[in-house]
């Protein structure tokens, strides 16, 4: 399965794709917000020996790499959390390797899954968990039309530390108008 936009193709991650994944996803400054990075291409493997092979199932996490088009490289990745069929709900999150970042990828990345999502797989809510200091993510989501519902006070252990956790949603009826 392959989603594609302008400028990129989407496809679901594969062992063969550890090295471009642990080059971005490795640099500790660029990913200060992201409760993973990696210290080996092995923990790059074992992220992805967890990831479901197949979409939609419930309970997973459902990895795809943003594949830019003009060159073929890896350039970030898009995960899809399913917590399970009944409550038609997702979580969603992006990675983009820093030479990509501020040129618009995340944003044609985001729109196409969240199309797909609510077309295709009949979702009726998408949301995004970002830390209150991530400005450039929450801009993004607030742009592409997601609403804050929450901000939980420590609620996350990441690196090491508590850290709050602002809520962002999306319902089918608010992407469709």
């Amino acid at each position: 399965m392959k989603l594609e936009t302008k400028r990129l193709r989407l496809r679901p991650i594969t062992l063969d794709d550890k090295n471009e994944i642990f080059e971005y996803r490795c640099d500790k400054e660029t990913n200060k917000y992201q409760g993973w990075i990696p210290e080996t291409i092995d923990d790059v493997e074992t992220f992805i020996g967890k990831i479901a092979k197949q979409i939609n199932e419930p309970y997973t996490w459902f990895q795809f790499v943003i594949i830019e088009k003009q060159t073929q490289n890896i350039i970030g990745d898009l995960g899809i959390h399913f917590f399970d069929n009944e409550n038609k709900q997702v979580e969603i999150g992006c990675t983009l390797n820093k030479d990509f970042q501020n040129q618009g990828y995340a944003t044609e990345s985001i729109k196409r899954v969240i199309d797909y999502l609510f077309k295709e797989l009949n979702k009726h809510r998408i949301i995004t968990s970002l830390d209150p200091d991530n400005k450039n993510s929450i801009r993004l989501v607030e742009r592409i039309g997601f609403r804050k519902e929450a901000h939980l006070v420590e609620s996350l252990f990441i690196n090491g530390k508590w850290v709050d956790d602002l809520i962002y949603a999306l319902i089918e009826k608010d992407w469709q108008n």
